[in-house]
């Protein structure tokens, strides 16, 4: 990999991870159209994701910032029931619990600690599967049909409500976390999936698009975690390392304005444009690795 298709495909990057077209499955297409080797799994991806993790904490940093004092209060507050329930028990006193989930900032908080559950489980487990879907075409046209599918179902029902986070569920949360586990493979969308599902469930569109990408700090992290052993990969070399930095930088910079532009359009955004898009790139990969 050259540094100039490093920075093209983290530009591709910071445009596509704010739309719901598959930023991976981007990537791994063009990869695999251009004949380039993945000599480190997925880790050129996850850095590239990092890029863009930069850009949804720049954002979205005030909120972060309150869901980060929100979960240090969670804490707080655990420690302190623990407290209460070991003297409870010596002294038989029946002093009350302080309610942990209180308020629509921290429901907030322990709805994205609930959605990392299922998220980090399928992530873990379907590690291998990842780096194999990612030279698979067939996987990756079949995700891109799906996404579409999803998208126009979502535009054509007219889905979406009111819903925010003191009126959300955590089965709901649940189930948002593992649609984003199921998006770790090529071409099924990670916002596409789980703004969807989110609008589905009765989500305003601005907190399914508010939670569907704050969710996907704590997700990028672990999988960071996850490929950090690739960097003492034999084949990893330092110019290589460059490269992966440049596709890096390329991706925080141009996913900052694209985070920005979607917030903006949001609310007048048809899925549907995105869905013909994902059958268009769906059909052509498909094509392009089994017909031509």
């Amino acid at each position: 990999m050259s540094a100039m298709y490093a920075i093209l495909l983290g530009i591709l990057q910071g445009i596509t991870e704010f739309l719901p077209v598959s930023s991976f499955g981007h990537t791994a297409a063009i990869e695999s159209m251009m004949g380039i080797t993945r000599s480190t799994g997925v880790l050129f991806e996850t850095m590239l994701h990092m890029g863009t993790l930069f850009a949804v904490c720049t954002v979205f940093r005030k909120d972060i910032r309150k869901i980060l004092e929100e979960w240090l209060g969670m804490f707080a507050d655990l420690l302190g029931n623990l407290n209460l329930y070991v003297h409870n028990r010596r002294t038989g006193d029946n002093l009350h619990y302080a309610k942990i989930v209180t308020g629509s900032y921290r429901k907030f908080a322990a709805l994205i600690l609930v959605s990392c559950i299922p998220t980090m489980a399928l992530g873990y487990t379907c590690r291998r599967l990842v780096v194999k879907s990612a030279v698979n075409p067939l996987i990756c046209g079949i995700g891109f049909l799906i996404t579409g599918i999803l998208l126009l179902v979502t535009d054509m029902g007219r889905a979406g409500g009111a819903t925010a986070a003191r009126d959300a569920s955590y089965d709901q949360a649940m189930w948002l976390g593992i649609c984003q586990g199921i998006s770790v493979f090529p071409g099924f969308s990670r916002s596409g999936l789980t703004i969807c599902i989110a609008m589905l469930f009765g989500f305003s569109r601005t907190f399914a698009v508010k939670f569907s990408y704050i969710m996907s700090i704590p997700a990028v992290i672990g999988a960071l975690f996850l490929e950090l052993g690739e960097f003492a990969s034999p084949k990893m070399t330092v110019w290589l390392g460059i490269d992966f930095v440049l596709g890096m930088l390329a991706a925080a910079m141009t996913g900052y304005f694209a985070a920005r532009t979607m917030l903006r359009l949001v609310h007048k955004m048809k899925f549907r444009y995105f869905s013909y898009y994902c059958f268009l790139a769906g059909g052509f990969v498909l094509t392009f690795n089994y017909l031509i």
